[in-house]
């Protein structure tokens, strides 16, 4: 049985006392949801240390939201997969559409970004996703599988179980706009089977988050779908009574 994960990403949203208070709110609320879903905080990396004690002995699972594609060296202002690992972070978010587009992210260095989490037993939260041009061109099953392929076909079966992926329509993301539940089951169904043109049986117990513009008022039916796993949730993840709404509407 696939995991149900909700997962939060804070982006470059709140100081470190209010990180921790939003944290401390998340893990108050993470009681009264079944133990069956998995949740996440994805934060900054100014909060890890402090969300990281916030979190220690809840259900509550850390992420932060980047590393480097080098190990380590002069590079000045980046952060390691290692120096994460050296703090309780489990999942990191990879390839998310704003770095790619604000920061010019490459699928060749995403590549380098994931192999050197999976080395240090981080899971990355890999996201894929097409821009509103290239949906409305036909584009966005060959710009989706692009970035599978060229990402994740070179890992193994053993690797690939420790991957999650979100589905992003960059289209979606920070504007209110919503894929329909069937626009989104269809692009998680395909997403799966160019999963399986390489690791088979495994695409099915991979799981695949929603990320756009997912809140309360859509959670439910979007997880009703038989292909949708969970969420990678951006604004409403800010606010802990949204987040663990969203999370019960499993």
């Amino acid at each position: 049985m696939r995991k149900k994960i909700v997962a939060g990403n804070w982006k470059m949203n709140t100081t470190v006392p209010e990180g921790v208070a939003l944290a401390k709110e998340v893990v108050g609320e993470a009681a009264s949801l079944s133990s069956e879903v998995k949740l996440i905080v994805g934060t900054p990396f100014t909060h890890l240390a402090s969300v990281a004690d916030v979190l220690a002995g809840s259900q509550v699972a850390l992420s932060a939201q980047n590393c480097a594609d080098e190990a380590k060296g002069a590079y000045t202002g980046e952060v390691s997969a290692k120096m994460l690992a050296s703090l309780p972070v489990e999942y990191v978010i990879l390839g998310h559409s704003e770095r790619r587009e604000y920061y010019g992210e490459t699928n060749e260095k995403l590549v380098k970004k994931i192999n050197l989490a999976l080395a240090e037993n981080i899971a990355p939260i890999y996201c894929v996703g097409e821009k509103l041009e290239e949906r409305e061109a036909g584009k966005h099953f060959e710009v989706v599988a692009a970035q599978i392929k060229e990402v994740l076909f070179g890992l193994t079966e053993e690797q690939m179980k420790n991957i999650v992926i979100a589905y992003e329509p960059v289209w979606a993301i920070g504007t209110g706009k919503t894929a329909t539940s069937e626009q989104a089951q269809e692009i998680h169904a395909y997403i799966r089977s160019v999963l399986a043109e390489k690791f088979g049986a495994l695409a099915e117990e991979i799981s695949i988050l929603y990320g756009g513009s997912c809140k309360p008022s859509n959670a439910k039916e979007l997880f009703a779908q038989k292909d949708i796993d969970g969420g990678l949730i951006g604004g409403a993840s800010l606010v802990a009574a949204d987040f663990i709404a969203i999370a019960k509407s499993f």
